[in-house]
């Protein structure tokens, strides 16, 4: 098994050896997470912009993991964290209900065979621990340019008490978020824009989703849910 590495300021640590839940520090600052950053075009950019506010990425893939950690510290960004682990595992064991003000989530593996659907980050096992690690106003931005999967994203998350779900049916309002979207738009490509919001009546984390996350023996290893 591959350990979980978390990094901050170019300081790189296993979780084997960190108390969990994490603890960000500055606990009034609000926090962000981004799943699945890959080269972190939107998330360095958004750490840059607002120093203010604590940023977690969370990215399986180890090459892009070191990639965005060294342009941190480049940058001088000291309010992101970076974790290389799968989502899902890092969901339910490392990070606190509730914890996140906003959550980005653009063009997740939509494993279009039907054989591989267990193995989307949004299924029925799963979509509870990324709405319950929204903050009880947070909000939740996904894109993808799978219609079927964003279709069946949207009737999964309407599906679910207290939550809101909104198209964008244009560009975001600051422009296009990532190098995919980037790809995509000039493909010309169908691309669905959600916003998610919760209301303070949506129960947190459910222990359904922990038990399968921990239960499957997720990993570090990017093996499911990337």
């Amino acid at each position: 098994m591959r350990p979980l590495l978390l990094c901050t300021n170019g300081r790189e640590t296993d979780l084997a050896g960190v108390s969990l839940p994490l603890d960000f520090g500055q606990p009034r600052a609000p926090l962000e997470v981004e799943i699945g950053f890959g080269k972190g075009r939107y998330l360095l950019a958004r750490a840059a912009a607002d120093p203010g506010r604590r940023f977690l990425g969370i990215e399986s893939a180890a090459f892009y993991y070191k990639l965005v950690n060294r342009r941190a510290v480049r940058g001088g960004l000291q309010n992101l964290t970076t974790l290389c682990g799968d989502a899902l595992y890092v969901l339910s064991t490392c990070l606190a209900p509730g914890s996140a003000e906003v959550v980005h989530v653009y063009f997740p593996d939509p494993w279009p065979k039907s054989r591989h659907h267990r193995r989307r980050l949004f299924d029925d096992n799963s979509v509870d621990l990324l709405l319950g690690l929204l903050s009880p106003t947070g909000r939740l931005f996904f894109a993808t340019d799978h219609r079927e999967y964003g279709e069946a994203v949207v009737d999964l998350l309407a599906s679910e008490r207290g939550v809101e779900v909104e198209y964008i049916r244009e560009a975001w309002p600051d422009g296009l978020r990532t190098n995919y979207e980037l790809k995509y738009e000039d493909e010309g490509r169908d691309i669905l824009r959600l916003v998610v919001r919760r209301s303070a009546g949506l129960p947190t984390l459910l222990s359904t989703a922990r038990k399968v996350a921990l239960s499957a023996g997720i990993s570090g290893d990017g093996a499911r849910n990337v």
